[in-house]
């Protein structure tokens, strides 16, 4: 519920997707003990989408995710998702937190905010401004239920502490209303109303999951959404970004309850169930969902083996919802936003924050700050492409410090290779990709006069691509323009067979020799076929 009013929508609408996913996502996923649903990495997506286009947009956006996370699925991209830089997922990880703790200072002190931002500076601005207006008993009631959050684990009960929370603040908000009606604080009840069939009324709707077409649901202005071209390409964007962030968390999930259960789990086929569960979930109104690592830890250690645990798990909140719908809507607003700040300060990840920027490379450094900074200010679609793209970029760069030639000197290197003077042997070490390729082989355009033969040792070489192939066709025109011979020293049959396909290798007239002694040996043979031929011309 918490997940969802930080989202924008009604608190029902977090609790349908709790059950909706809970069942849809463990029957189709591959992991057996994720509990998927709302998380709060996703309210910073989803709050902007429903400012903008409504409910309705948002549950087409959330649609369009579920499609992308198939196709991530079916074209084997999970393990591409996993290898997401560090820096990458605290810095956004840890901008989010920030966002979700100040939009909920709203609610913790009982403000009365007019104007709300569509920035995060304006935000933070209209919080400011609203401080002086703050109502004492809403604060009073946040933090009665922080305190609870936060020490009742100390009793080492195995009552969570979140329910333990919200009951003493939903206590205290009851005495405060029962001793004077006018300082009653604000409750699910008195904030959120629904009309359903003409059945109106307050808090959560004590019904199932209803059937509904997602582009009937109303947008920003009340009216149905519809389904055109142009809404659909306004939300490519933030659909991206909801598969994105939902693959990166289901994925980091399935490896911590994986290290707890001892399972293993197919990311591709984890995404396939994900996105399975995000196409069904807008049609019962439920928003984005994706596998939440504090959920399935609790579900783990309670000795969940299958998907049967996710399934009782969503048919219990459902239970909940027919049952208790009226205590439900009881709860203070001030205790939800306590509680969305404990899950903010979780989720910030603020130890692992301060290591990094204490201990980590420059370039890391730099890309944690980037994504936190770009998260807070701007938006999420913008924060994870700029820090793919200048994590990307960092490690591009990296890779083509760590790829070069290097001329085998007999005077300096110490293993015994007797070279000839005619001759000269380089080493390549590490991939030729279109960021190392003129770097390492530039070396090889300006050769002394008096060499006859150039010794590449590629032994080293894993990969080429074609920006190498191409600047090694170069090369090897550009030494036989100059009538010196090259010999080729441990390339990979791989990498052979890419250059000849290429056209750039001939089989037959190459020269390819397995090890530098063998290579070497040739190059004496060649020479001396050299001094042959001018003593015979003398």
């Amino acid at each position: 519920m918490a997940l969802a009013i930080a989202s924008g929508v009604a608190p029902q609408y977090g609790l349908y997707t709790a059950i909706v996913a809970g069942i849809a996502i463990a029957l189709a996923g591959s992991s057996r003990v994720n509990i998927s649903g709302p998380t709060a990495a996703f309210v910073v997506i989803l709050l902007p989408i429903v400012q903008q286009f409504g409910l309705g947009g948002l549950l087409i956006s959330g649609l369009m995710a579920g499609i992308i996370l198939i196709l991530l699925g079916v074209f084997r991209l999970g393990t591409l998702i996993e290898l997401v830089p560090y820096p990458v997922t605290v810095g956004f990880t840890s901008g989010i937190a920030v966002v979700i703790a100040t939009t909920q200072i709203k609610d913790f002190m009982g403000l009365e905010v007019t104007q709300h931002g569509t920035s995060y500076l304006a935000s933070a601005s209209a919080i400011l401004q609203a401080l002086p207006g703050f109502r004492w008993q809403e604060l009073m009631v946040a933090l009665a239920t922080l305190f609870a959050l936060l020490t009742w684990s100390r009793f080492g009960t195995r009552i969570p502490a979140h329910l333990v929370a919200l009951l003493a603040g939903t206590l205290l908000a009851w005495l405060i209303g029962q001793y004077d009606p006018s300082l009653s604080v604000n409750t699910i009840a008195s904030v959120f109303h629904y009309s359903i069939d003409g059945i109106s009324g307050s808090g959560i709707p004590p019904l199932t999951p209803q059937l509904v077409w997602p582009w009937q649901q109303p947008d920003a202005s009340g009216v149905p959404v519809g389904m055109s071209w142009p809404l659909i390409t306004s939300l490519v964007g933030p659909a991206i970004t909801i598969a994105l962030l939902g693959a990166i968390e289901s994925l980091l999930c399935a490896v911590v309850s994986d290290s707890m259960s001892g399972s293993s789990t197919d990311p591709n086929r984890e995404l396939i169930g994900q996105g399975i569960g995000n196409i069904i979930i807008p049609f019962f109104g439920g928003i984005p969902a994706t596998a939440a690592i504090a959920r399935t830890a609790t579900n783990v250690r309670s000795g969940a083996t299958s998907p049967l645990a996710s399934v009782i798990h969503a048919l219990v909140i459902l239970l909940a919802i027919l049952a208790l719908a009226p205590v439900l809507g009881l709860i203070p607003m001030a205790s939800m936003a306590a509680l969305l700040m404990v899950v903010a300060w979780n989720m910030s990840e603020a130890k692992h924050f301060v290591r990094i920027l204490k201990v980590a490379p420059r370039h890391d450094v730099m890309v944690l700050i980037t994504c936190f900074s770009l998260t807070v200010l701007i938006d999420m679609e913008v924060a994870v492409a700029a820090g793919m793209a200048l994590a990307s970029v960092l490690f591009i760069k990296r890779m083509i410090e760590l790829t070069g030639m290097k001329l085998i000197n007999p005077t300096t290197d110490h293993s015994g290779i007797d070279i000839p003077d005619e001759v000269m042997l380089y080493d390549i070490n590490g991939p030729m990709f279109f960021g190392a390729a003129q770097n390492a082989l530039k070396t090889l355009l300006s050769i002394r006069k008096e060499i006859k033969i150039v010794i590449l040792d590629m032994t080293d070489v894993p990969m080429i691509d074609m920006t190498a192939m191409v600047a090694m066709q170069s090369i090897i025109n550009n030494l036989e323009q100059h009538g010196i011979r090259l010999v080729f020293c441990g390339m990979s049959s791989e990498i052979q067979s890419k250059l000849v396909k290429a056209r750039i290798l001939d089989r037959e007239k190459a020269i390819l020799k397995f090890t530098r002694d063998e290579s070497i040996a040739i190059a004496r043979t060649i020479l001396d076929g050299l001094d042959e031929r001018i003593t015979t011309q003398t």
